[in-house]
């Protein structure tokens, strides 16, 4: 299942962590790591931020994504499920059947 992962880092943490030069390199890394589809950096809240798209085939894969950035970047992190065009298609029988029975 495809999330979006919504990451903010505190100003404090984020300011040490990019003075490093080799941030950007440790950050491709990680990236690589958890096989990010995608990655978009940003601020959030104020904050620096990004959000980031992963696959995962089960929940237990969470913590293993998630941890890099909670020690690294003392980052507050949200995992929000999402779909792509072709998934949403897939679900039309099921949206169907919804607006038969509750609509």
């Amino acid at each position: 299942m495809r999330y979006i992962m919504k990451i903010r880092m505190p100003v404090d943490k984020g300011n040490e962590a990019t003075s490093n030069p080799q941030f950007g390199q440790k950050m491709n890394e990680l990236l690589t790591e958890i096989k990010a589809e995608a990655a978009y950096f940003t601020t959030i809240d104020g904050q620096r931020g990004a959000y980031i798209i992963v696959n995962m085939n089960d929940a237990s894969e969470i913590p293993a994504i998630a941890e890099p950035f909670f020690i690294w970047l003392n980052a507050d992190i949200d995992f929000q499920p999402v779909m792509k065009p072709e998934d949403l298609a897939k679900a039309g029988p099921a949206i169907g059947a919804a607006v038969k029975k509750w609509g």
